[in-house]
C-alpha cells in the first residue's frame, strides 16, 4: 500500500476517499473512536439480554419485524441475515471501488451509532491493509433499507462466507482472510444488520463517479480548448469582465482556465485583426457557461456526498448517551439517488458541447478554412468523419442515460419498504457513461491535435503544445486514412490517465478534493 490514510468518522474528506479510490491507499480509523464504538456496543448487548423488542436486536427483520428472536439465537440470526441477504447478481464491483465501499462502512460503523464492535471494524481495516477485496455483485440494491445485498457480500467475507480477491485472485472468503493471515469473526446482536443497513454501496460507486467526472471535466476544458485554437476561435468571450457580471463561480472558474490555457497563442494573435467572423458559435463562444454550470453542480454533488460518506446510515440507532436504541430511516438513500442523477446531467452536457465542437471542427463550412474531415486529401480519404459520428454515438447513448432514476421508486419487502430511492442504479449508470465520456474528449483531443498540425507554422498556446506534443508522441498525425480504432482507443487512454490535465502546467485547474 502506497500510505495510509487516518479517518476520523464523521470528519473524512474527499481527499481521504480519494486516497482510496485512486492511490491503493489503506484506512484507519483515529484509535480515539474505539471509545464510543465500545460504548454503543455493550448498549445492543444489554438490549439483546433484555425483555424489550429492539428491531433487529432480537426481532426478525424487515416484514418480520414482529417475531421476537430468544437470545440464543442471537448469531445465528446475524449470520442467517447476511447469508440470506446476499442476493446481488450482476458484473463483480471494480476493485478500487469496493475498497472504497470498506472504508466508507469503517467510517460510518467508527462514529459509534450502530452497535458494532471494535474487532469487526479491525478486521475491515486489515482486509484494506492486506488487499482482501469482497466479490460484490453490482446490481440488486434499490437504494433503500440501504444497499442490503452488495454489503451483504461484503460481510459474508468478514464471516468466512462469500468470495474475495487476496491479491488479484478469487477465492472463496475464508481461504482469502486465511492467505492474508486473518481470521473471520462471528457476529454478535445487530452485527450483521449494522454491516449492511447503510449507503456505502452507492455512495462509493457515485464517489468514484464523481472523481472521474471531475478529472474528465478538466480534459474537457483543456481539449475545448485546443479545439478552439484549432478552429481559430476567439479568446473575447473569456474574457473576466464577461463573466463577473454573471458571478457564477464556476463560469468565472471555468473562464480564467480557458484563458490560461489559450494565453500565448500565435494562431489566436494570427486572427485579431481582419477576421471576417463576428461570433463563434455556441459550442466554443459557451464553454465557460456550460462547463461552469456543470463544475457548480459537480460541487454541489461534491458536498452532498462528503456528508453521506461521514453520515451513519444503519437502523436502529444507537445512542449511549441517553440509552435510546431508536428506529429511523437513515438508510433511505434519496441524498445519493439526487447526487447521482444531477451528476448524470453534467456528465451529459460535458459531453454534449464536447460533440458540438467536434462536429464544428471537421465541418468546412465552420471550421475556418481546415479541409473537410480534416484529412489534408479528402476525397480519397474520409478522415476523421467517422470518428465524429462515433463521438455522436456515445453523446446519444449517454443522453438515454442522464434520465433520472430517483424518480423510479419500487416498492419492496412485502410492502413494508413501500419507497425507495434507486440510488445504486443512479450511481452505477453513472460508469458507463463516464467510459461515454471519455471517448468523447479523447476524439476531440484526436481532431483538435489535428487542427493544430494543419495550423502550421503557427503555434498554439505554450500550455497546449505540451498537451499536443504528449499526443503525437502517442499517435502520429492523420496524413492519410489509417484504421481508426486504435487512435481513439489509445486517445480515450490518453484523456483518462492520471495528470492528463496537468500536463498543461496550468494552475490551479478546477478541484473538487482542495488538492491539484
Amino acid at each position: 500500500m502506497s500510505n495510509v490514510r487516518t479517518l476520523r468518522p464523521g470528519h473524512g474528506t474527499l481527499a481521504d476517499f480519494a486516497a482510496v479510490y485512486r492511490n491503493d491507499s489503506a484506512a484507519r480509523l483515529d484509535p480515539a473512536a474505539k471509545a464510543d464504538v465500545d460504548r454503543a456496543a455493550d448498549l445492543v448487548a444489554a438490549a439483546a439480554a433484555g425483555g424489550d423488542a429492539y428491531y433487529g436486536v432480537n426481532t426478525g427483520f424487515g416484514k418480520l419485524a414482529q417475531t421476537r428472536i430468544s437470545p440464543e439465537d442471537t448469531q445465528t440470526l446475524q449470520r442467517n441475515l447476511i447469508l440470506s441477504h446476499a442476493a446481488g447478481v450482476g458484473p463483480d464491483l471494480p476493485r478500487e471501488i469496493a475498497r472504497l465501499m470498506i472504508a466508507l462502512k469503517v467510517n460510518s460503523l467508527g462514529r459509534g451509532a450502530s452497535g458494532v464492535r471494535w474487532p469487526v471494524l479491525e478486521l475491515m481495516q486489515e482486509m484494506l491493509a492486506r488487499d482482501v477485496t469482497p466479490a460484490v455483485p453490482m446490481q440488486g440494491s434499490v437504494g433503500a433499507s440501504g444497499d442490503l445485498a452488495p454489503l451483504a457480500h461484503l460481510a459474508a467475507v468478514l464471516i468466512g462466507e462469500g468470495e474475495a480477491f487476496f491479491q488479484g485472485e478469487r477465492m472463496p472468503g475464508a481461504a482469502a482472510l486465511a492467505k492474508a493471515g486473518l481470521q473471520p469473526v462471528v457476529l454478535a446482536a445487530k452485527e450483521g444488520l449494522g454491516l449492511i443497513n447503510g449507503t456505502q454501496f452507492s455512495c462509493a460507486v457515485a464517489l468514484a463517479a464523481l472523481f472521474r467526472a471531475m478529472d474528465l471535466f478538466n480534459a474537457a476544458l483543456v481539449t475545448g480548448a485546443l479545439c478552439t485554437d484549432a478552429a481559430m476561435g476567439s479568446a473575447a468571450p473569456f474574457r473576466p469582465e464577461i463573466h463577473d457580471l454573471r458571478g457564477q463561480p464556476g463560469q468565472t472558474e471555468a473562464a480564467a482556465a480557458l484563458r490560461a490555457l489559450l494565453d500565448g497563442s500565435e494562431i489566436r494573435e494570427s486572427h485579431r485583426d481582419d477576421d471576417e467572423r463576428v461570433q463563434d458559435p455556441y459550442c466554443i463562444r459557451c464553454q465557460p457557461q456550460v462547463m461552469g454550470a456543470c463544475l457548480d453542480l459537480l460541487r454541489h454533488c461534491a458536498g452532498t456526498l462528503e456528508r453521506e460518506a461521514n453520515a451513519v446510515t444503519d437502523n436502529p440507532l444507537v445512542f449511549p448517551d441517553s440509552g435510546d436504541i431508536l428506529s429511523g430511516g437513515n438508510f433511505h438513500a434519496e441524498p445519493v439517488a439526487f447526487a447521482a442523477d444531477q451528476m448524470a446531467l453534467a456528465i451529459a452536457e460535458i459531453g454534449s458541447i464536447t460533440e458540438r465542437r467536434i462536429a464544428m471542427l471537421v465541418d468546412p463550412a465552420l471550421n475556418y478554412g481546415l479541409p473537410p474531415f480534416l484529412t489534408p486529401a479528402p476525397g480519397v480519404n474520409s478522415g476523421f468523419m467517422i470518428a465524429e459520428v462515433t463521438a455522436a454515438a456515445l453523446y446519444s447513448e449517454n443522453k438515454q442515460k442522464a434520465a433520472p432514476a430517483s424518480i423510479d421508486s419500487t416498492p419492496t419487502s412485502a410492502n413494508q419498504e413501500d419507497h425507495v430511492s434507486m440510488a445504486a442504479h443512479g450511481a452505477c449508470r453513472l460508469l458507463p457513461m463516464l467510459d461515454n465520456l471519455a471517448g468523447i474528449v479523447g476524439i476531440e483531443l484526436l481532431i483538435a491535435g489535428q487542427g493544430v498540425d494543419l495550423r502550421a507554422p503557427l503555434q498554439t498556446s505554450p500550455a497546449l503544445q505540451r498537451v499536443h506534443g504528449h499526443l503525437r508522441r502517442n499517435i502520429p498525425a492523420l496524413q492519410e486514412d489509417r484504421y481508426m480504432a486504435p487512435d481513439l482507443a489509445a486517445a480515450r487512454g490518453i484523456v483518462e490517465a492520471a495528470g492528463f490535465a496537468a500536463m498543461s502546467e496550468v494552475q490551479p485547474l478546477p478541484s473538487i478534493t482542495g488538492e491539484s
